[in-house]
């Protein structure tokens, strides 16, 4: 039985009826856990596999990075500017200069470098990455962190279970799904979360609740089914008991080693990622960390070492830890950007937009690490080698977490969609 809020989702004037209806309770980013989705989770807890709940973490590259100054250098070519590339624990496979610690863990890591895509544009570029599908006018397609909380057991935890930590414009939504699976958004984890602190003493937060009680009350009087179909009160009241979780904690990476936060790096991206690890072992199913700044049209070189000093200690230390703790066979964690950067270099020094062959890292969870799928050209001119379509990465992923990619949904029209379009890598899966 789909959640009633689905019907809203497709419908961009109810769409915005409803954020309107949810901004005005203050609680739009709350509405993770429905009753039914509790009849569901304890479904889910009985189930006879017995198999581990799974998880993504989604290391979002916002701008674009360029493959050929990270995970697919060609020093000493027309194309490779001057960048340096270094061994890595997979033999035979080299990265950029910069990327020493991630270098280190590369058995644990399988790089595809021969992503194409058909969208050059950012916004319609991330839609592609997070979804797995190009921009639609007549439907709005879930991310894959989304998908993940549809499709796999929800499990106990009073937080989110879509979290975006560093959001850009374009964060994780629920699409036809539902906007009960848009991504809870925070920010650099060294701060408070936002709105969960009541900005009143205790007695009048609690006069508060009973007034607002009164005008749900009065507006659910002659029209039940509206109300209920706002999913208004469940939602305040999973709000509130976040609100009061002692899970709160895992946002907060204080609580950790002054020792393994220095691993992460002294960086909102890095406390993101240790946030991330955090948020995974409480429950939550996918945690989108941004490290933005990527678009380099003027000065690539030097943005991309600038990137590389933060991404390179946070993305090492989170597979390191995840490992540690036996996470990282629960979890699959996905590096990537909306697309790369071209070959030539411009007269600014930079590179422009290039959706003809980048990378994308993926380890964890079902996925053989210590391989490269996929080859680009060291003078630029051919195309990829064995070329991999995003819609293939979100298979995989998708695979990988025990989710069926071509498992088909409906839309409030009764439009039928697949989770994803894509074919499933299966030289990427473990046996």
């Amino acid at each position: 039985m789909e959640p009633l809020s689905r019907s809203f989702a497709a419908d961009p004037c109810h769409h915005l009826g409803r954020r309107d209806f949810l901004k005005l309770g203050a609680i739009g980013a709350f509405s993770w856990l429905t009753p039914a989705s509790q009849l569901l989770a304890r479904l889910a807890e009985k189930d006879p596999k017995g198999e581990p709940a799974q998880s993504i973490i989604l290391l979002w590259m916002a701008g674009g990075p360029s493959q050929l100054e990270t995970f697919d250098p060609h020093p000493g070519t027309m194309i490779g500017g001057d960048t340096h590339a270094i061994d890595t624990a997979i033999k035979g496979c080299r990265i950029a200069e910069g990327y020493g610690s991630l270098a280190e863990v590369m058995s644990d890591v399988t790089l595809v470098r021969s992503v194409v895509s058909k969208e050059g544009d950012h916004e319609r570029g991330t839609y592609l990455m997070k979804t797995g599908y190009r921009p639609d006018p007549t439907v709005i397609h879930p991310s894959i962190g989304a998908v993940c909380c549809h499709e796999l057991p929800i499990g106990t935890t009073e937080l989110p279970r879509h979290v975006s930590i560093l959001p850009n414009q374009w964060p994780g939504r629920g699409g036809f799904l539902g906007d009960e699976y848009d991504a809870f958004k925070t920010f650099d984890p060294s701060q408070k979360v936002p709105d969960v602190t009541p900005l009143v003493d205790k007695d009048r937060d609690a006069q508060r609740v009973k007034r607002m009680d009164v005008v749900e009350q009065t507006f659910a009087k002659g029209r039940l089914i509206r109300s209920d179909a706002t999913l208004h009160r469940p939602m305040v009241q999973n709000a509130r008991k976040m609100m009061t979780s002692e899970q709160l904690k895992a946002f907060d990476v204080q609580f950790e080693p002054e020792s393994l936060r220095k691993q992460y790096g002294d960086t909102p991206f890095g406390r993101g990622c240790l946030a991330a690890r955090r948020l995974i072992e409480v429950g939550v199913r996918c945690v989108e960390v941004t490290l933005d700044g990527w678009d380099s049209h003027a000065n690539n070189a030097e943005i991309c070492r600038n990137r590389a000093a933060t991404l390179d200690p946070a993305f090492a230390a989170l597979l390191k830890d995840l490992k540690q703790r036996d996470l990282l066979r629960k979890t699959v964690v996905l590096c990537c950007g909306e697309f790369g950067r071209t070959p030539t270099i411009n007269p600014l020094g930079g590179r422009d937009h290039w959706p003809k062959g980048f990378s994308s890292a993926i380890a964890g969870g079902g996925i053989r690490g210590g391989q490269v799928i996929g080859a680009t050209d060291p003078e630029g001119k051919k195309d990829a080698v064995d070329p991999r379509n995003v819609a293939d990465v979100h298979a995989t992923v998708l695979a990988a977490v025990g989710i069926e990619p071509g498992k088909t949904m409906q839309t409030n029209i009764g439009r039928t969609v697949k989770l994803s379009e894509g074919k499933v890598m299966r030289d990427l899966l473990s046996a």
